[in-house]
């Protein structure tokens, strides 16, 4: 069959269901990674024709386009900053909002060390300049690894580990270290255990934990909430800030003083997240818009 043809027949199939742009990318992407061919190859192969061996991926792709699947979990990977990754429905498909959390986190890691040079060039008298060899950064809730994994790439002198109560999980995040050649350590716990004890303290906590309440699901396309593991996306529509609270309680025992936590946050419960926090006496608390002008992370420092 050719090529274009099978264009065709993914538009007339998805056209339905998905914008036209969203299946062309669908359609490009998925010939891409099983035939190795270039956007632009039917601009200068109209006539390219398939065998059958090389058909069949594109309508398996096809068949589970249809039922929104994701295509992350269709082709198992998935781009995250400059990073390729690995994924399947054990894990979250990590988004441009966790980019933007990840870019914080360096920013101020990057300004911090910035002034400490400074200051040793001004001859002030300070303490030794900070950088990323002197961090241990722990990621809560890392799924893909994600975070914990950017952060390494970018910080390659910093202790990195990265927890999840998932075995799964940790195996696919364990594959995603190995594959981007970052060295993170896998620590299999339950943030939810008052008693967990790393036997370590950390300069920085991250986290994006569950944080959409079961009365948010109708919100939810069906290519997420069908697809992508619900215990990592919601949390009771009683208690919606479980997760904040367990991971506040174990920053109290587990992050440096001075220390900073920071957080993925649900949308609509930003300023409930940042009471909490102050409630507790954390300092220097700060609420930050993604992209799309929604309150969706938080920085708080520990006294």
């Amino acid at each position: 069959m050719l090529l274009k043809e099978i264009k065709d027949i993914f538009y007339k199939e998805l056209g339905d269901i998905y914008p036209k742009e969203e299946v062309n990318s669908f359609f490009y992407a998925c010939i891409e990674h099983y035939l190795k061919l270039e956007r632009f190859i039917l601009a200068i192969q109209p006539g390219l024709t398939l065998t059958k061996e090389e058909e069949q991926p594109l309508f398996e792709a096809l068949s589970q386009l249809k039922l929104e699947k994701p295509l992350q979990y269709i082709l198992g990977t998935a781009h995250f900053m400059d990073l390729e990754l690995s994924v399947n429905e054990n894990v979250l498909i990590p988004r441009p909002e966790t980019e933007e959390l990840v870019q914080w986190i360096l920013a101020d890691c990057q300004e911090k060390k910035q002034f400490k040079l400074d200051a040793e060039r001004s001859r002030s008298v300070i303490s030794t300049p900070l950088n990323d060899r002197s961090l241990q950064i722990l990621d809560i809730g890392t799924g893909s690894g994600c975070i914990a994994i950017a952060l390494a790439k970018h910080l390659p002198n910093a202790k990195v580990f990265a927890l999840d109560v998932s075995e799964k999980a940790l195996k696919v995040a364990q594959k995603n270290a190995e594959s981007n050649k970052v060295d993170v350590t896998l620590l299999k716990h339950d943030i939810l255990d008052p008693e967990l004890d790393p036997g370590l303290d950390f300069d920085i906590i991250v986290s994006n934990p569950p944080y959409v309440r079961e009365l948010e699901k109708e919100e939810i396309k069906k290519n997420v909430k069908d697809f992508e593991p619900s215990t990592a996306l919601f949390v009771s529509d009683e208690d919606p800030l479980l997760f904040y609270k367990a991971i506040m309680d174990f920053s109290k025992r587990h992050l440096k003083e001075n220390g900073r936590l920071y957080f993925e946050i649900n949308q609509y419960l930003g300023k409930e997240t940042e009471a909490l926090f102050k409630a507790h006496n954390f300092s220097e608390i700060e609420l930050r818009k993604d992209i799309f002008g929604n309150d969706r992370m938080l920085k708080a420092i520990k006294k």
